[in-house]
């Protein structure tokens, strides 16, 4: 499959500091491509740098076979984006931000009134299309600013964080189109902080971390590095997590991760077995259980075997605002 994107050796700095560091990725046309990790890991000042908005300190990006810096006004027709804020105007209709829309990418009359036609059918908005925008759900809004970004069908769609407020039915929602776009052929790249988001939509993922891609691989893939078994999960007391975790260690050799009353531990071999005679030696010992289960690895594992810490314990660090990048043209 031929690659519509290709990232070699990336860095960008802003002064000292280094958002970027020498990141190298390609992305086949027809995949959706997840970029995992917590604010502040790099995920939008990549995609800034893909877009042509910032200029890579080192490294090349090919969109397409083009060096994006040589051929910015081909390259920003080649690729749709939607950012984590949802840029639709309130005091006009649906139908008027589209139009706006299908103007500013120079689309032909004829060709803008069957483009915006099409974008009203797919966000489900038709019956609502000379309605302000402003009174639109949420989710309306959201679907809007989509097939807003997706008006000149360009060949790759870029979503920055696009469920980021979106509550479970209209992320659900959401995600359809996403998987509807793709097998029209769309290119996405998809960044996110969402587990499930990239578990339930990618092709592929890196996950990036301190502005490295620290693993890259299928969503199957990157849980097998994690572990060939199974994921053993206690809940306990914080008192007795210390406890458990030595047992686990002196008489299973399995080492576990603890935080605060909830203990993780990777049984590579056997683990229905290991599973029993483990809960038979905590039961044996008087130890405190309030819960004992075990689980496939998650990319909420991979994450924390990667980092050291869970996804979900960084999302609310702040971001920078180097980070909050538009789409100027």
């Amino acid at each position: 499959m031929k690659n519509i994107i290709e990232i070699s050796h990336l860095v960008k700095k802003f002064g000292d500091f280094t958002a970027v560091n020498d990141i190298s990725f390609n992305i086949e046309a027809g995949q959706i491509y997840g970029i995992l990790g917590p604010n502040g890991a790099g995920k939008t000042t990549t995609i800034s740098l893909v877009l042509g908005i910032e200029r890579p300190t080192a490294g090349k990006i090919l969109v397409d076979g083009m060096d994006n810096m040589h051929n910015k006004a081909k390259v920003k027709q080649m690729i749709g984006f939607m950012t984590q804020e949802t840029i639709v105007d309130s005091d006009l209709t649906a139908h008027e931000n589209l139009e706006i829309a299908a103007r500013l990418y120079h689309l032909e009359p004829e060709e803008a009134r069957q483009a915006i036609r099409i974008a009203l059918e797919e966000a489900e908005l038709t019956e609502f299309k000379d309605k302000p925008a402003g009174t639109f759900s949420g989710g309306m809004k959201r679907r809007l600013y989509l097939v807003k970004s997706m008006i000149h069908a360009p060949k790759v769609l870029i979503l920055d964080e696009p469920t980021t407020g979106l509550d479970v039915h209209n992320r659900v929602q959401m995600w359809e189109h996403i998987r509807q776009l793709n097998a029209k052929g769309v290119t996405i790249i998809l960044t996110t902080q969402y587990l499930e988001e990239a578990e339930e939509l990618c092709n592929k993922i890196s996950v990036i971390d301190h502005g490295r891609i620290i693993a890259t691989g299928t969503p199957s893939e990157l849980k097998r590095m994690v572990s060939k078994g199974q994921v053993l999960e206690i809940i306990t007391t914080r008192e007795a997590s210390g406890k458990i975790a030595k047992v686990l260690q002196s008489a299973f050799s399995l080492n576990a991760t603890v935080k605060e009353d909830k203990i993780e531990a990777y049984m590579e071999s056997n683990p229905l077995i290991t599973f029993s005679e483990v809960l038979h030696r905590l039961m044996k010992e008087k130890l405190p259980l309030i819960s004992i289960s075990m689980h496939l690895p998650t990319m909420d594992d991979v994450f924390i075997k990667l980092t050291g810490s869970s996804l979900r314990d960084s999302v609310g660090e702040n971001k920078s605002d180097r980070e909050r990048v538009m789409f100027r043209r």
